[in-house]
């Protein structure tokens, strides 16, 4: 650095540093303090808070204090023996349902993901015709089946029987019930897997297929678990949707918790509390079914970054 010479000092001073002008000095902790810090507001949220709080205190409070809703038959009834026995029911028909529905769900799944066009046709026309048909028509279906098919023979298609059956006794209401529900099930469960199958990325099959991998292991160590990732959430809402769908199966004359509430409303003209004791059985039911759907959910996302 060049000096120059001040007179005044008696020695030399250093020159003035030409270039660009210095950045300016950071501001002081002091001064990011003095600083006013004005919050943002909300008012129109505070509003509707207010609004949704009103309203629902108002609903509790008429729940609680009007005598309409007849609390007293309500608590008389929800643990009655009928009810329970209609509740266990229900459960079964549920579970039926789902496991059968499933299973065929999977399969049919499989076919229309398989190379072959028959099986692709076949399940392509499974789902659509069951789609296509209400629940309650396939139910009363099944119901009838003595009247469509009066006997079964097994034997040599289109050959002679071996031997053969009456139908008439075959499918009892329950059985039909859950034949109904399990088959219409089948078809909406088939285009959940197969949705949860198409999610995995094809790279992964074709690195586990070029590292020698067996094929069903292909499917039951890489695909399947990352595909319940996408199935859950939809099989879930499918079960409780049939869950609650058992109640169609009262024009069979089940005794299903809603049939059995028809029943026993009918017989004492108890009208609106006796649909409240299925109502909350409904919710609680279907409150179990959404924490086991969260656990289950918790378990296959293991190692995911959501």
């Amino acid at each position: 650095m060049p000096l120059t010479s001040d007179p005044s000092l008696g020695e030399a001073a250093p020159a003035p540093r030409s270039g660009p002008p210095q950045a300016p000095a950071p501001t002081a902790p002091d001064d990011d303090a003095a600083l006013k810090v004005v919050p943002v507001r909300h008012p129109w949220r505070w509003l509707a808070v207010a609004v949704t709080a009103v309203l629902v205190v108002q609903f509790a409070h008429g729940l609680v204090t009007n005598p309409a809703w007849e609390w007293e038959v309500f608590a008389r009834f929800f643990t009655a023996p009928a009810i329970l026995r209609a509740v266990w029911i229900t459960l079964q028909l549920t579970v039926y349902g789902t496991a059968l529905g499933f299973a065929l769900g999977i399969v049919l799944a499989f076919m229309r993901l398989s190379a072959s066009p028959f099986l692709k046709s076949v399940a392509f026309a499974y789902i659509w015709a069951f789609r296509s048909i209400p629940l309650i028509v396939q139910l009363l279906f099944w119901f009838n089946l003595a009247y469509l098919y009066k006997r079964l023979d097994f034997g040599v298609p289109f050959g002679p029987a071996f031997f053969s059956f009456d139908t008439m006794g075959l499918v009892g209401a329950m059985g039909a019930a859950v034949l109904g529900l399990a088959l219409h099930q089948a078809a909406y469960a088939a285009e959940i897997v197969r949705g949860g199958v198409l999610a995995v990325d094809a790279g992964q099959l074709e690195a586990a297929a070029a590292l020698g991998i067996p094929a069903l292991r292909r499917l039951r160590r890489i695909v399947l678990p990352q595909a319940m990732r996408s199935i859950l959430p939809n099989a879930a809402n499918e079960v409780i949707s049939l869950f609650k769908g058992t109640s169609i199966v009262s024009v069979m004359a089940i005794g299903e918790l809603f049939y059995q509430v028809q029943v026993v409303y009918g017989r004492n003209g108890r009208v609106v509390p006796l649909l409240m004791v299925a109502t909350v059985w409904y919710i609680l039911l279907t409150s179990v079914l959404s924490v086991l759907q969260h656990y289950v959910e918790r378990h296959f996302a293991k190692g995911a970054t959501r």
